[in-house]
C-alpha cells in the first residue's frame, strides 16, 4: 500500500455526541482527515458509555476510543457568549462540520446551517438526527434502539415466534448510520470539487434503519403477504434455518434449491432425496417441521468441526454463530485489517475495529487513542489564530475550560 491518505489536508470539526456522528468522523480520520472533537465542559456523555449496564465492563474506555480515535480534543462551552468567536473560527477553518444537537437547542446556540453557512460558503454541514428534519416527530430525541431498530420495523422482525422484542447490540444502528452520514459527506465533497459550493447534508437513524429493513418495507409498500414470525422448529424453509451441532454450537445454513442434493448427500442421508415429503421446494415447505426435526437430530450428532468440513467440501453456504470473544479470534479479521493495532489507549486496549471501507493501494492512518477532554485546547486555539492573552481570556470566562489529561 502507498502512504498517501485520501483525506490528507481535509479539516473536520466533530461537534456530535454519542456514536453516529463521531463514527462518521472516525471514518474520515481513518483516511487522513484532521478531526477536532469539540466537547462541552463536562465532556461527551459517551465518555461514560462503557459504564452503563448492560455494556461489557472493562478497565479501559474501549467505546470512547473506538468512536473517537485519531482526533484532537477541544473543550468548549457553546452556551458561553465568548464561545461564539471560537465557533466562528472553527467553521471558517473547517471543510466539514458534523452536528447532532437537537434542533431546539441548536437554535438557541445559533448552531444551525443558516447560522454558520455564511461564515464559510464551502462548508459541508453534516447533520444526523433521530427521525429526520421534517414531520411531527422531527424534534424527538432518538437512540439507535428507538429510531433505527424499533421505529424502522427491524426490532419487530428480528425475533422468533412467541418471543418478545429484545435489545439489539449497542451501537449497531449508530455505526450503520455513521456510514450513511460519511457517504453523504463524501458525496457533498465531490459536488464541491465540481461546483466549489458547500452543502447541507443529513441522514437519520430512522432513514438508515428503514434502509436496512428495506426488503420488508418495500414488500409492505406493495401489500405483500408476510410469513409469520420465524419459528425455528417449523420454518417456511428448513434449509434456511438455524441448527445446533454437538457441543452446543449454533450455526445457520442458507441453501438455494439446487443445493439440496449436496446437503442430503453431505449429511449421509441420500434417502431424503427419494422421500416424497421433500421431493421439491414446495413439498419441503409443506413438511418443513418434519425436515427440521430430521436435520436437528442429524446435526446434533456431530461437532461443528465435522459439519464445517462437510459444508465446505460440498460448497454449502453456512455461518457459525460466534460470541464476541470468538469473533475477535477469527483469522479473517486480522487478514483483512478489520482488527488493527491501537496505540496508547490503555493497558488492555491494544487493538480496535477499523472502519469497514477499504481502498486498495491506500493505507489508512494508524489508529491512535482518542483525546482526553480538552487535551489540545491551546494547540487548536493557536492554530485558529488566538494569541496567548485571548486564550487566557477564554479560559477566565469559562468558554474554554481547563484541559484534563495528558496535554494542555
Amino acid at each position: 500500500m502507498t502512504s498517501d491518505n485520501i483525506f490528507s489536508g481535509l479539516k473536520v470539526v466533530d461537534l456530535a455526541s454519542f456514536i453516529a456522528g463521531p463514527g462518521a468522523a472516525v471514518i474520515l480520520s481513518d483516511f487522513g482527515a484532521d478531526v477536532i472533537k469539540v466537547e462541552p465542559p463536562n465532556g461527551d456523555t459517551w465518555r461514560i458509555g462503557y459504564k452503563i449496564p448492560p455494556q461489557p465492563r472493562a478497565k479501559d474506555n474501549y467505546s470512547w476510543h473506538l468512536n473517537n480515535r485519531n482526533k484532537r480534543g477541544l473543550a468548549l462551552d457553546l452556551k458561553s457568549p465568548e464561545a461564539s468567536g471560537v465557533l466562528r473560527r472553527l467553521v471558517e477553518w473547517a471543510d466539514v462540520l458534523i452536528v447532532n444537537t437537537p434542533h431546539p437547542a441548536r437554535e438557541k446556540l445559533k448552531l444551525g446551517y443558516d447560522n454558520v453557512a455564511p461564515w464559510n460558503p464551502r462548508l459541508i454541514y453534516a447533520d444526523v438526527t433521530g427521525y429526520g428534519d421534517n414531520g411531527p416527530d422531527a424534534q424527538l430525541p432518538g437512540f439507535d434502539i428507538t429510531a433505527y431498530w424499533a421505529r424502522s420495523g427491524l426490532l419487530s422482525l428480528t425475533r422468533d415466534a412467541g418471543a418478545p422484542p429484545t435489545l439489539p447490540v449497542t451501537g449497531s444502528g449508530d455505526h450503520a448510520t455513521a456510514v450513511s452520514l460519511y457517504s453523504a459527506i463524501v458525496t457533498a465533497l465531490y459536488r464541491r470539487e465540481r461546483t466549489g459550493k458547500g452543502s447541507f447534508v443529513t441522514t437519520s437513524l430512522l432513514a438508515a434503519g428503514v434502509w436496512a429493513a428495506a426488503v420488508s418495507a418495500q414488500a409492505a409498500l406493495c401489500d405483500a403477504t408476510f410469513y409469520p414470525l420465524h419459528d425455528r422448529a417449523n420454518p417456511p424453509n428448513a434449509t434456511f434455518n438455524v441448527y445446533r451441532a454437538a457441543g452446543d454450537t449454533w450455526f445457520v445454513i442458507v441453501l438455494t434449491p439446487d443445493k439440496w442434493p449436496a446437503l442430503a448427500n453431505g449429511i449421509n442421508r441420500p434417502d431424503l432425496l427419494t422421500d416424497g415429503r421433500f421431493a421439491d421446494p414446495a413439498k419441503q415447505a409443506t413438511n418443513s417441521a418434519q425436515l427440521t426435526a430430521i436435520l436437528d437430530q442429524t446435526f446434533a450428532a456431530q461437532p461443528m468441526a465435522h459439519w464445517r468440513e462437510v459444508f465446505e467440501k460440498a460448497h454449502l453456504t453456512f455461518g457459525v454463530v460466534l460470541a464476541p470473544g470468538e469473533v475477535i479470534k477469527d483469522p479473517q479479521l486480522r487478514a483483512n485489517d478489520i482488527v488493527v493495532p491501537l496505540d496508547g489507549a490503555g493497558e488492555n486496549l491494544k487493538f480496535t475495529i477499523s472502519s469497514p471501507l477499504k481502498v486498495h493501494d491506500v493505507a489508512k492512518v494508524p489508529a491512535g487513542r482518542a483525546p482526553e477532554l480538552g487535551e489540545h485546547n491551546e494547540e487548536i486555539l493557536k492554530q485558529l489564530g488566538f494569541n496567548t492573552n485571548e486564550i487566557d481570556s477564554l479560559r477566565t470566562s469559562g468558554a474554554v475550560p481547563k484541559a484534563r489529561g495528558r496535554a494542555a
